[in-house]
């Protein structure tokens, strides 16, 4: 049976990569458990499994005591210089107690502990090796869907694509090979899960550094990416050294570049602008292939107005809104497009708005009261002139007033007017 055990152990170090001594672990661990059932105590008890020949001990351990108090925990001094004379009072002594019949029941509690840690240590190998790759691409073979799930073979385990995570642009069929990047492994109770995906933005820049030297080496680094999945990514680069183009080494020569990772992504259109530490720079750069006249930046809440030419406007905006939010996104700023027509529309307005203004209204309605006062006045003046006339000629009567000149109303000049010419008939 010894021989049998240690093959047995052998088998399983080479096809599931434990070790001896975990097996020897959980040997010694089960045969404790086994103990415990079958002979009602076991706080002393050592189980030692020897590797080399294969055979199980039990051993009772005892503390070394003047008097003895519980016989299954301690050993009186005496006895134990009987056995050794170099024994003192605390020291611990190995007492073997092997059963000669451990029992089928000890043997199938032992089988199904070491199972079980045979089990949790293969859990534990094949998450340690995927963790590794967790925020990296891996190759996979699809193997099986469901409603929920495409499951993804990676080799000692399989994958889970979730709906969210498929490119609309794409159908996946069974034994299809295909990319994936691995967003998330977890340990679960049921052993490890892995989460992959073909729409998360890093896959993009995953991409990027298997195709482009520079941007693996760290040369050229990927500052951000924006990313509708299976139809446009815009992705902002910048280079360390200043003799080295960041979109121009993406791109690589004749588009071959990124023309591989476009392939690979079932026509996915990428957009490579330059990144730039100033703000209005990048912000035009992101709105490419637009042209930006003048961005204007609202601090308070980290958003911006873009002034584009009258032409440009859709090209700037895009097609649904893609290129101006893809931007916004790759950016951080909320972004306002208008066009240069529209801004002069609203300046023209501001203009009118700052002459109308509650003060300057104010100002202008006092303004024309006080020409139509001296517009009255002056009818008033010319027509107490006039009268004055008339009564000084000959056979006309003359009358005083106390009136001052601009006091009296067209009204009252006409009365008295009226009141002259009776008098003038009365005397004739």
């Amino acid at each position: 049976m010894s021989k049998e055990l240690l093959s047995a152990l052998e088998t399983l170090e080479k096809e599931k990569g434990i070790s001896k001594e975990v097996i020897r672990e959980a040997i010694e661990a089960a045969l404790v458990s086994a103990y415990k059932r079958n002979y009602g105590q076991a706080q002393n008890v050592e189980v030692v499994f020897d590797g080399q020949e294969g055979t199980i001990t039990v051993y009772s351990v005892k503390e070394v005591v003047e008097e003895v108090y519980d016989s299954t925990l301690e050993v009186a001094l005496e006895e134990a210089l009987k056995m050794n004379t170099a024994y003192e009072v605390g020291d611990k002594i190995r007492f073997e107690v092997t059963p000669k019949n451990f029992g089928r029941i000890a043997a199938q509690t032992a089988k199904q502990v070491i199972m079980q840690r045979v089990r949790e240590e293969e859990r534990n190998i094949i998450y340690n090796e995927y963790i590794q790759y967790e925020d990296d691409l891996m190759q996979g073979i699809v193997e099986r869907m469901d409603s929920r799930y495409i499951y993804v073979n990676l080799g000692k385990i399989e994958a889970v694509l979730s709906k969210q995570d498929q490119m609309p642009n794409e159908t996946y069929q069974p034994h299809d090979r295909i990319k994936v990047y691995v967003s998330k492994v977890e340990n679960t109770t049921k052993g490890p899960q892995v989460f992959v995906s073909r729409t998360h933005p890093n896959m993009i820049k995953r991409l990027f550094e298997q195709e482009v030297p520079e941007v693996y080496d760290g040369t050229v680094e990927v500052i951000s990416i924006a990313r509708e999945a299976g139809d446009r990514s815009k992705i902002a680069v910048t280079s360390r050294e200043e003799n080295i183009d960041p979109v121009g080494t993406c791109v690589g020569p004749r588009g071959q570049r990124v023309q591989s990772i476009v392939n690979e992504l079932h026509g996915e259109n990428m957009d490579i602008v330059e990144w730039n530490e100033n703000p209005e720079v990048f912000i035009a750069n992101a709105l490419n292939p637009a042209q930006v006249l003048d961005v204007q930046f609202n601090k308070d809440s980290n958003s911006c107005l873009v002034i584009v030419p009258d032409y440009q406007l859709s090209l700037a905006i895009g097609k649904r809104g893609q290129n101006v939010r893809l931007a916004a996104k790759l950016t951080g700023y909320k972004i306002d497009i208008k066009s240069e027509s529209e801004m002069k529309d609203v300046d023209e307005v501001a203009v009118e708005s700052e002459i109308l203004e509650p003060e300057s209204a104010d100002t202008l309605t006092e303004a024309v009261e006080d020409i139509a006062d001296m517009e009255e006045s002056a009818e008033v003046s010319l027509l107490a002139e006039e009268v004055s006339e008339d009564m000084d000629q000959p056979g006309e009567p003359v009358f005083d007033t106390d009136y001052e000149e601009g006091e009296l109303s067209s009204e009252d000049m006409e009365d008295m007017i009226e009141s002259a010419e009776e008098r003038n008939d009365m005397e004739e």
